[in-house]
């Protein structure tokens, strides 16, 4: 009898509160083979000892030049970890992940800010068509095309 194979799985977000979303949504990667992904070397101890953690460059739409870097850094990521599934809060690196992921076959889920209640972030509104499940975590935002409003995770 074979063991079944966990899915492995890439989180990813940028820094400051998309980090601390994407950890709120950790106990849904416990029977997975998890990898987080972030943008500041000092995050891994929110991860702890035994955690995959890898770290990209961040970026933002003032800076074309790391923006490069970051999406090149995000390709070759999804190209040598071969996730399947590629799961972020935001926002730049997970724009990219959101693409890249969805052109090489990997299964994405893209989980929009709980600190934009009036509006979707620019990069969900962005992200989210690439993503194979789009998440809103505020009900009035949701639409029948997506974004999804499945909770929250306050």
């Amino acid at each position: 009898m074979t063991a079944k194979r966990k899915p492995k799985v890439i989180a990813l977000s940028s820094g400051g509160g998309h980090w601390v979303q994407l950890l709120r949504l950790r106990p849904a990667f416990v029977d997975s083979d998890v990898t987080f992904v972030t943008v500041r070397p000092g995050y891994k101890a929110d991860v702890g000892e035994g955690a995959r953690f890898r770290v990209i460059p961040d970026a933002n739409r003032s800076s074309k030049v790391r923006l490069a870097i970051t999406a090149f850094r995000v390709f070759w990521l999804l190209l040598t970890e071969r996730p399947d599934v590629v799961i972020s809060t935001g926002a730049a690196p997970g724009y990219f992940a959101m693409r890249f992921g969805r052109m090489l076959g990997i299964r994405t889920i893209w989980v929009d800010s709980i600190a934009n209640a009036e509006e979707l972030s620019l990069s969900g509104q962005r992200a989210g068509k690439h993503a194979s499940l789009w998440l809103t975590q505020w009900p009035h935002l949701a639409g029948e095309s997506g974004p999804y409003y499945k909770g929250n995770v306050l």
